[in-house]
């Protein structure tokens, strides 16, 4: 069994198939600081290294989801060098982008209010189950700074229009809202719920096979926003053709037409 390195600002269990990330600053409203950017990354990269773990849920301690940037970050980052705030920016979005690709499916369990990067964490996991009526904003401007590293990640899962919106006024809206507009994908009365959710998405996801659910994330973000013409059907092709012949591939196959259950479907709670 893989052990699990110890952090500060987080914690990380593992479930069978499922690697639990959970971010535990209930104090400070699970706001970023850099401390919980680079554990982030570093328990991120363990849940997506580990043989056992096929699904990543991010959840958190306490009343908040993620508050965003944590005030004292903020202002220790306001007496930095231009070279020290880069390095700091360019650490978030190394973290952000490593949540957005990782090789895993990656579901968010909001259970409570989300801020700023809090909103970037939730849009840079591939599915999101928040409690209903819990408040969001993204509240950059009104602190005179840019939701910046976060906004490909925001605009992918609002869109332009409604990105345009939320990021120039910094208006509260709520996770009913943003289950309207397409950032969260179901939501639920409460925690006992969410979690019968997330769980339900789990189970969905380990009922497939590892190897093809890896590569059609990689499909996504290959083909997303891309126009259709010469290279992306060559390249859909290519892909297509490898994972036919892999091994998952015959076996995904051969156990449908045998109607048995595929090979990865077994011995998924060890």
């Amino acid at each position: 069994m893989t052990a699990f390195s110890i952090y500060t600002t987080l914690r990380i269990t593992r479930e069978g198939p499922v690697g639990t990330l959970t971010l535990d600053r209930p104090e400070r409203h699970n706001a970023f600081d850099d401390v919980l950017v680079r554990e982030l990354a570093a328990a991120l990269g363990e849940l997506d290294a580990h043989p056992q773990v096929r699904v990543v849920v991010l959840a958190s301690t306490g009343k908040s989801f993620c508050a965003g940037a944590d005030l004292n970050w903020m202002k220790r980052a306001a007496a930095y060098t231009s070279d020290e705030n880069l390095a700091d920016s360019r650490r978030l979005a190394a973290m952000l982008h490593t949540l957005h690709s990782l090789s895993k499916p990656t579901i968010a369990r909001v259970q409570g209010a989300a801020y700023g990067g809090g909103v970037g964490l939730i849009a840079a996991c591939d599915m999101a189950v928040a409690v209903a009526g819990q408040p969001l904003a993204l509240t950059e401007v009104k602190l005179g700074i840019l939701p910046a590293v976060i906004s490909p990640y925001v605009i992918a899962s609002l869109g332009e229009r409604q990105a345009r919106r939320y990021m120039l006024t910094a208006e509260r809206f709520d996770t009913t809202t943003a289950h309207r507009l397409g950032l969260v994908h179901e939501l639920v009365d409460d925690e006992a719920a969410l979690d019968a959710r997330v769980q339900a998405l789990v189970s969905a996801l380990v009922a497939n096979s590892p190897q093809a659910v890896r590569a059609c994330k990689d499909l996504i973000g290959a083909v997303a926003g891309q126009p259709i013409g010469p290279a992306v059907m060559e390249d859909t092709a290519q892909r297509i053709t490898r994972i036919r012949a892999s091994a998952e591939g015959k076996e995904g196959i051969g156990a449908f037409l045998e109607k048995r259950p595929a090979a990865w479907t077994l011995g998924t709670t060890g």
